[in-house]
């Protein structure tokens, strides 16, 4: 294996780290029965932000990059990014976040996941 392609799996690791804690965090809150946006859920959105624009990169590999794909996982990150943003901001506030950006958060997250996985 040569390094370039130990690299970039080891960023596709650091990539999966990043959904896994902004998946993570959003199923604690689920499972605590809580409508609420927490810091952790924007730090796992910025690993997996960082990681994922890290792997648009053309690294030497002898495959083309499939760039509807990126574009639409990066517009995916983004949505969820602003709802993450809506939600911790109506929480400073003193408000409460509206259900439809909480679960929006958790759908899309699935959605970007499974778009990586099934889109080829």
């Amino acid at each position: 294996m040569e390094p370039l392609e130990v690299l970039r799996h080891i960023v596709v690791f650091i990539h999966l780290i990043g959904f896994a804690i902004l998946f993570g965090a959003w199923a604690v809150e689920v499972y605590n029965k809580r409508v609420h946006v927490t810091p952790l859920m924007n730090i796992g959105l910025l690993i997996a932000a960082v990681a994922g624009l890290a792997l648009a990169a053309p690294w030497g590999i002898s495959y083309d990059l499939n760039y509807a794909k990126i574009g639409v996982k990066l517009v995916v990150l983004l949505i969820i990014g602003a709802f993450i943003g809506i939600g911790l901001a109506r929480q400073r506030k003193g408000g409460a976040c509206p259900p439809a950006i909480f679960w929006g958060i958790g759908i899309l997250t699935l959605l970007n996941a499974g778009l990586a996985v099934i889109w080829r």
